[in-house]
């Protein structure tokens, strides 16, 4: 394997404070950080200032000692300021490690000891057109199902669909109702039909009450209401499918693991929290009561996990598929994807699961938070009640945009201006959520997110395009294949290689931290370094050895955006 940069200074300080202090500091302590562009180093390290509260020493003289101590193999080391340790690589180890990575199939990406990692994503409520609330979820959750795939863990996805409870009650019945019990339904009708069973519901006592006694039915497995709640799934999974096929995400149906399937289970799940003293009788419902919760004058807050009426609901059915994800699928990270709004609720359900020892002590969930999707205006542009932007139709103007872009700049046929306007839209809808730090809104600006200028797919995709025609152009004239020693004399060569020896680092922090707007910034500063490279180094015009290096960074440039774009979703097509 080999060594990311950053880790390997981790090493190298980690042994410096050993030799020259007598003191054992874990890597993270050793505090590496890449300098900020403009600063005379490669990386700092910031170990001396806590190092010196630790000691009772002041800091700089702590600097000195880790500097003096260091392995300067293929490094310049300095101390300045209070105690900041300055380390910058040599042209030739950074040559030579950028082209240890540039002939590795993986480009220095490292295989980690492998997980089972269970992802929850995507999630859309059945018998409803999925809306532009349901695409981070989505697009984040296959992100991150191709981080961890690529770092070589085992990845179950989870779409945990709202195919259950009160709104296909309310549904069955306004289908019996109006005499839709046989025929096909679109997935027009099916928003009609929610629309107007949710009037009834809230205006009509006679109709809430028997939609409440269908969902007791569904429950119990009555033939008549299956058969009817299994029509109105069939049509809804058709649409979504299409909708996965535009995005070009991994989900399949082989994925779903809908709400109904937690029907048979929740029984036994309630059991068990009550045979374990977690579950208690509580105004006439059963709630567990985990620690640490507590509402308005410190009283403890409950999950509901059977209601009054014995129904269950959301509470139970998560309790259940955390057990089953934990417990049957033996899932060592279980991360879910779901909006910040219920961050309250999966810390319950993690902390419950922990007191029931259904999950193992080395296991971990987390709750993968995000914002929203703004309009202009400020507003959120998705709804509940499906009042939003049809997911399918931002989509497909999305791919409408891009042609009319693709159709001004481009000679390509037709057929092939079709594929990667495809291309383009998609990915400009992609990248404009996974460049945001996910737990904030970011507003849905078609502008912006198609931009050639600035941190966006189609700025990358471009970037790789140019690089590629440069390459081939490059063969025609027999210039060579990019492969050669790498030379780094200019400034911008040793930027542009600097950067792209950061890439394996961006890849394996995204997946660790779940936030794929760490490998956007780090493909975005690729692409500009290798702007600033390309006009300040002739390619093609220089001599051989040099025009050969320059080939070379640029292929391996060409390479990392490719991938990275591929961890993100994300095509990048040859030309443009």
């Amino acid at each position: 394997m080999l060594p990311d940069l950053g880790a390997e200074l981790e090493r190298r300080i980690v042994d410096a404070v050993h030799a020259a202090l007598d003191v054992e500091i874990t890597p993270e302590q050793a505090v590496i950080r890449p300098s900020a562009p403009g600063r005379a180093a490669d990386y700092q390290c910031n170990a001396a200032m806590p190092l010196a509260k630790r000691l009772g020493r002041p800091s700089r003289e702590i600097a000195d000692a880790i500097a003096a101590h260091l392995d300067t193999t293929g490094l310049i080391a300095d101390v300045a300021g209070p105690g900041f340790v300055n380390l910058t690589f040599t042209e030739e180890f950074l040559a030579a490690h950028l082209a240890a990575l540039a002939a590795d199939d993986r480009l220095g990406v490292p295989e980690q000891a492998p997980l089972r990692v269970v992802i929850d994503y995507s999630s859309p409520n059945m018998a409803k057109e999925m809306h532009v609330g349901h695409l981070r979820s989505t697009i984040i959750g296959d992100a991150l199902v191709r981080l961890h795939e690529e770092l070589g863990h085992e990845v179950i996805r989870q779409n945990h669909l709202g195919d259950w409870g009160t709104p296909f009650g309310k549904l069955v019945e306004h289908l019996v109702d109006e005499g839709l019990t046989s025929g096909e339904l679109s997935i027009g009708d099916l928003n009609e039909f929610y629309v107007q069973a949710s009037r009834k519901f809230d205006a009509d006592p006679d109709f809430a009450e028997r939609a409440r006694k269908r969902v007791v039915a569904l429950q119990a497995g009555d033939p008549a209401t299956l058969d009817l709640w299994r029509r109105l799934l069939e049509e809804s999974k058709r649409h979504m499918e299409a909708v996965y096929a535009l995005l070009g995400v991994r989900l399949t149906p082989a994925d779903y693991m809908g709400e109904s399937a937690c029907n048979d289970v929740l029984g036994s799940t309630c059991d068990e929290l009550v045979a374990k003293g977690l579950a208690m009788p509580s105004e006439g419902a059963l709630c567990v009561f985990p620690r640490g919760f507590t509402g308005r004058e410190g009283a403890p807050v409950p999950l509901i996990i059977r209601k009054r009426d014995g129904g269950y609901n959301y509470d139970t059915t998560d309790l259940a598929t955390i057990r089953y994800r934990s417990q049957d699928l033996k899932g060592d990270l279980l991360l879910y994807v779901v909006g910040a709004p219920q961050a309250l609720h999966f810390k319950m359900i993690f902390a419950a699961a922990r007191e029931a020892e259904w999950l193992a002590p080395t296991s971990t969930a987390t709750h993968v938070a995000f914002g929203s999707v703004l309009g202009s205006d400020g507003k959120v542009l998705g709804s509940r009640k499906g009042a939003g932007l049809k997911l399918a139709d931002l989509l497909q103007e999305a791919v409408t945009r891009a042609a009319a872009i693709v159709a001004d700049r481009s000679e390509l046929s037709a057929d092939e201006q079709a594929e990667i306007a495809r291309a383009v839209g998609i990915g400009a809808v992609k990248y404009a959520d996974l460049s945001t730090a996910r737990e904030k809104d970011y507003v849905f600006d078609w502008d912006r997110m198609m931009s050639m200028d600035g941190n966006t797919a189609t700025y990358l995709q471009y970037a790789h395009a140019r690089i590629r025609s440069l390459i081939r152009k490059a063969a025609d004239s027999g210039a060579g294949d990019g492969s050669a020693n790498l030379l780094l004399a200019e400034p911008a060569e040793r930027a542009l290689a600097l950067k792209l020896s950061q890439y394996p680092a961006a890849v394996t922090a995204a997946a660790r931290f779940a936030e794929p707007h760490r490998l956007c910034t780090h493909l975005f500063e690729t692409a500009t370094a290798f702007s600033t490279f390309y006009e300040t180094c002739p390619v093609l015009t220089a001599g051989d050895a040099v025009r050969a290096s320059r080939l070379a960074l640029s292929t391996h440039t060409a390479r990392v955006i490719r991938h990275g774009l591929a961890l993100l979703g994300i095509q990048a097509p040859e030309r443009l």
